[in-house]
């Protein structure tokens, strides 16, 4: 079992396999992350952006392993990555009415201040940034 791991000012990673229970643990991780800096305002979209991205991994790679990342980039901004091994790159399609999938990446959109992906040799980063609301 893996633990997460402390990165840079302030963060945490933690690898996990690629399948669908994987979301659970990366709501927990995010979850965490945000209530530890003490924004937890932004756990409900933090925690659906995560679902979210793991579940695109899981269905649209054939990756055994994705990393998760939440960092603190800012204290008016938090990063939301997921990372896999697959060069394929994530895509908002349009979506029909009554079609049951493909709105994930729209829901991504609409909570966060921005997203995007970060393409690398070996794969890419998927991520998200909910901001955080001014006090």
């Amino acid at each position: 079992m893996t633990r997460p791991t402390a990165v840079g000012p302030p963060g945490y990673t933690e690898t996990l396999p690629c399948e669908p229970k994987t979301a659970r643990r990366a709501r927990r991780l995010v979850s965490g992350a945000l209530n530890t800096w003490g924004i937890a305002e932004l756990v409900d979209a933090g925690t659906l952006i995560v679902s979210e991205l793991v579940g695109n991994a899981v269905r649209h790679t054939s990756c055994r392993l994705v990393r998760v990342s939440v960092r603190r980039v800012k204290d008016d901004l938090v990063r939301i990555g997921v990372t896999d091994r697959s060069h394929a790159l994530p895509r908002m399609d349009l979506v029909a009415e009554g079609d049951e999938t493909g709105r994930g990446l729209v829901l991504v959109d609409a909570l966060s201040y921005r997203w995007g992906y970060d393409e690398m040799r070996w794969g890419k980063t998927v991520w998200a940034e909910p901001a955080v609301s001014p006090c």
